[in-house]
């Protein structure tokens, strides 16, 4: 290892930020307004009760710390719709595998193709709604996973 000692994790990084997370708790409360923790009581309705929220939006982060972006194709008159792309998903489910299954997140009637996404900043995320669009992932295959603002997907 290069970081000059021995630390408690095995990485100079992590044991760095723990400290700095320590110190700082110390001084002043350490919450966020926005965080996966602050999203999942939202949905859960521990801030406001009887919400109506149903869904965590998030975006994952491959291990090259790129944005991940899924697509897929709605079902559209007994054939295949036009391809979309998504950076923000719903998590379905996940097995024992790490193996997930995410849901396409857009924009309440978006249909447009791929090509304008290049990052998540271009990705509207007002009126998220749930796609049906859903794809399988390996999660040891991610890094950093980004919670949004609990939402509603299905009741817009």
């Amino acid at each position: 290892m290069g970081c000059g000692k021995k630390f408690d994790t095995g990485n100079c990084v992590a044991d760095i930020l723990k400290d700095i997370v320590e110190a700082q708790n110390d001084i002043v409360e350490n919450c966020c307004d926005t965080s996966c923790d602050q999203s999942i009581s939202d949905l859960l309705g521990e801030s406001d009760n009887g919400n109506g929220l149903d869904t965590v939006p998030v975006i994952l982060y491959c291990k090259d710390c790129k944005p991940f972006k899924g697509f897929g194709a709605p079902r559209h008159n007994g054939g295949i719709g036009d391809i979309v792309a998504s950076f923000i998903f719903r998590v379905k489910k996940v097995d024992d595998d790490n193996c997930a299954v995410l849901e396409l997140l857009l924009k309440d009637g978006e249909t447009c193709g791929h090509d304008h996404l290049k990052d998540p900043t271009d990705q509207d995320t007002h009126n998220l709604e749930a796609t049906g669009i859903c794809l399988t992932v390996d999660l040891d295959c991610f890094c950093h996973v980004t919670c949004l603002p609990a939402i509603s997907a299905f009741n817009n």
